[in-house]
């Protein structure tokens, strides 16, 4: 049986989100430069993404720079804004094809012009696909944008701030919370990704780096996912 096969359609995630780990690792295991890390991770993003389209999920939310990685050495910042400028030039073609709306959160407006651009761009001629949501995280953090979400609320001057409030201002506003959460490489913990949206997320975490990630262990994690009995604090 092929494992795609152990799957039960009707029960899908609707939102996955992933943080996609291991690039600078992949590289260093074969003696390569990080950046050419980072190029792999390219090819498991396509593919990952188109698969989520075929599966029908309706939004998958990628990690792909946080606020933390500007601490990063300035030659892989660098290359790896000139890379998501290339990797959205290149794409744009393969979005529409399979129907994929790309959106973005975070605070892009630190970002270099050309890679807003190109973003914008994206944006603007996928904007009338209906299939999967295709949501990238761009100078991101979890912790800034609840921050950020107060902030706007006291300058609203309510009296009490309600769940449903701090959620209508988070860069996700209107956006279902993930049924899924997937880090690769290893690494256990969330690392400030959608800290409010995750609250009730059920967890995957597997050793796979990143660039080796395919189909076959995308089609494990929603296995697991289905083997879980989601009871958001209920019996």
């Amino acid at each position: 049986m092929l494992i795609i096969e152990k799957i039960d359609h009707s029960q899908l995630p609707k939102h996955i989100a992933v943080i996609m780990d291991g690039n600078g690792r992949w590289a260093k295991k074969r003696g390569l430069p990080r950046i050419l890390g980072h190029r792999a991770g390219e090819k498991a993003v396509r593919n990952i993404v188109e698969t989520c389209a075929k599966l029908k999920i309706k939004i998958l939310t990628l990690y792909a720079f946080s606020t933390e990685n500007w601490a990063r050495p300035k030659t892989e910042i660098n290359s790896l804004m000139v890379l998501l400028k290339t990797y959205l030039r290149k794409e744009l073609k393969n979005l529409l094809k399979n129907n994929i709306r790309l959106n973005v959160i975070g605070n892009i407006s630190k970002l270099p012009q050309g890679t807003k651009t190109e973003l914008d761009k994206v944006i603007k001629k996928t904007s009338r696909n209906s299939g999967l949501l295709l949501n990238l995280a761009l100078n991101y953090g979890g912790r800034q944008e609840i921050v950020r979400a107060v902030n706007f609320l006291l300058r609203k001057k309510l009296k009490e701030i309600k769940e449903k409030d701090l959620s209508d201002n988070l860069y996700t506003e209107g956006i279902p919370d993930p049924d899924l959460f997937i880090r690769t490489s290893g690494e256990k913990r969330l690392s400030n990704f959608l800290l409010w949206q995750l609250a009730y997320s059920e967890l995957y975490f597997t050793e796979v780096l990143w660039p080796d990630f395919n189909e076959n262990d995308l089609y494990s994690a929603i296995i697991e996912y289905q083997r879980r009995n989601r009871r958001f604090g209920g019996i």
